[in-house]
């Protein structure tokens, strides 16, 4: 008994003197890595399709799963058009000007207010919001979201959505596949359940956009095609490379749209013709936009963003890099960029400002607020909010960035990302009491003796010994399911109710290495959640 009691003030002593230096490190971290633990939904692949809603279909009558084709014209159209809500399609409206009627004026600067993880699959499409303010986000299915960050349902696709939805009039999301067997573009009511899918054979990166007669018009493989809106073929019209661009559509109906062939498509909307072809120097990836006066705007991989007036001649053109697609801001600047975010004067096409975004802007498209705010995402891992001077207002980690924003009646935006693992959330940025948690203690470069906290230690790191109480504080704690305690990956201990606190106080693994990282995960109710995390350097002689 003796010899442990020395032994043990020994290695304390050993401890003291020389781990407190040893350098360690916070590390905190807004959403939740599924790589070393496996947590909140313990069932198999199998189990979990239980959950999503999936409808049966009848194509017993339907050639190549094809809808027969349309007879009476007029009464497969309707007269509603995209839905009057905060954010109906890509980059808000059938211009694609990225241009909110709403103020985040009062937002608060880079608050992140919930993530909801789109269950292990990255996040490339955008998001839409319909007049009810539920968000719907495509990734591996299409998920409906209220607007606290719970899922209202969720719906699977043919392997994934790559592209961003569209809402009409009446409620009905139209939303399409990529990567699968088969791949459709699906047209579901608002409660989930399909309404009919139309199979395409090809892997659709375009996002739909709705006339303002209800027809449908999407990229798809080599062509860009019309559907009425019970889903039947009204035209598709060939071209000669794969078609990534969204189509927008002008005021006349005209719908312009790029192609990897390097041309700029105008095509009539009743039998898509060709009204005329602009021929750009590279192929056109992303999506054109129009402004009020009806100049067309593209950016192609040659470089240079084109303003093309409405009978197909070219205004100017201006050098922007390539990469994300152009939108209009509330006074009529244009923005596009790469490596760097541009400002365009329309009049002549002079650059007014370049912003430095310090990451590449790919599917990151800028979209602005009434304010004129300008938000983007980008590569490297932030959204990054913009002064319509060309100064940054804040930037937010958020992890690699390829989908557009939306914005809502209430200012908030709503953005997806990817961690490094592929693993998909979409992030909610904005007023309302936020859904997260924060680890008050251990708190960073502080020591801990058998639960005391001593001070600070010599190196700015966090160091244990004997134990600690972890505690947590959680916002939104009323809509909490549970609070998990997590070292190194393995859960040690969860609790349903607050206070949130788990006494550390037993050896993990063997007595050295020191090293191990403290994880909370707070799950909420409806699939959102949130993690921190901190590593720490942590002895204790003691293990169960």
């Amino acid at each position: 008994m003796k010899r442990k009691i020395l032994e043990s003030l020994f290695v304390l002593a050993v401890v003291i003197l020389f781990i407190i230096p040893v350098v360690s490190s916070m590390s905190m971290r807004s959403f939740s890595s599924r790589d070393n633990y496996n947590i909140y939904h313990h069932q198999s692949d199998e189990q979990q399709t239980s959950w999503c809603l999936q409808y049966p279909y009848d194509e017993s009558s339907i050639s190549n799963g094809r809808p027969p084709a349309v007879i009476n014209e007029r009464s497969a159209l309707s007269t509603g058009g995209p839905m009057n809500s905060s954010w109906p399609m890509y980059c808000h409206d059938t211009h694609h000007t990225g241009r909110s009627p709403y103020s985040t004026a009062d937002n608060p600067p880079g608050i992140l207010k919930w993530i909801f993880e789109t269950h292990h699959f990255s996040l490339y499409g955008s998001t839409v919001i319909d007049s009810d303010g539920i968000i719907y986000t495509a990734a591996n299915d299409l998920y409906a979201i209220y607007p606290n960050g719970t899922m209202k349902w969720q719906f699977a696709l043919d392997l994934r959505g790559d592209s961003c939805p569209a809402i009409d009039s009446n409620g009905t999301i139209y939303v399409a596949s990529a990567y699968g067997d088969h791949n459709y573009i699906y047209a579901l009511y608002p409660n989930g359940s399909m309404k009919w899918r139309y199979y395409t054979g090809n892997d659709i990166f375009s996002s739909p956009a709705i006339g303002s007669d209800g027809t449908i018009y999407c990229g798809c493989g080599q062509s860009i095609l019309a559907l009425f809106p019970n889903g039947t073929l009204r035209w598709q019209h060939s071209t000669n490379h794969v078609v990534y661009s969204s189509p927008a559509i002008g005021d006349d109906g005209t719908v312009y749209c790029g192609c990897h062939d390097t041309y700029l498509y105008a095509l009539y909307p009743n039998n898509g013709t060709v009204k005329w072809m602009f021929k750009t120097g590279d192929w056109i990836r992303v999506s054109p936009c129009i402004a009020d006066d009806g100049t067309i705007y593209c950016v192609s991989t040659d470089g240079y963003l084109y303003a093309i007036r409405e009978n197909g001649t070219m205004k100017w053109r201006t050098w922007v890099e390539a990469g994300t697609s152009p939108t209009i801001g509330q006074d009529g600047t244009i923005y596009a960029g790469w490596s760097q975010l541009y400002a365009v004067n329309p009049v002549n096409g002079s650059v007014k400002w370049i912003f430095n975004s310090s990451g590449a802007i790919q599917g990151g498209t800028p979209c602005n607020s009434l304010d004129g705010t300008i938000y983007f995402g980008t590569i490297s891992g932030y959204l990054i909010a913009v002064n319509p001077n060309g100064t940054e207002q804040w930037r937010a980690p958020i992890g690699q960035c390829e989908s557009a924003p939306a914005i809502g009646e209430d200012g908030t935006i709503y953005i997806g990302s990817m961690d490094g693992n592929g693993y998909g959330y979409l992030n909610a940025f904005g007023p309302g009491e936020p859904k997260k948690i924060e680890i008050q203690q251990p708190e960073p470069g502080k020591l801990y003796l058998f639960g005391l906290g001593m001070g600070n230690t010599l190196s700015g790191n966090t160091v244990i010994i004997g134990s600690v109480k972890v505690k947590v504080h959680a916002y939104s704690w009323n809509e909490i399911e549970s609070v998990h305690f997590y070292i190194d990956g393995a859960d040690q201990y969860n609790i349903t109710i607050p206070p949130f606190e788990w006494n550390m106080n037993q050896r993990y693994g063997k007595l050295f290495p020191l090293r191990h990282t403290i994880t909370v995960t707070a799950f909420y109710k409806g699939g959102c959640e949130w993690s921190e995390s901190i590593d720490v350097m942590y002895f204790h002689l003691l293990k169960n």
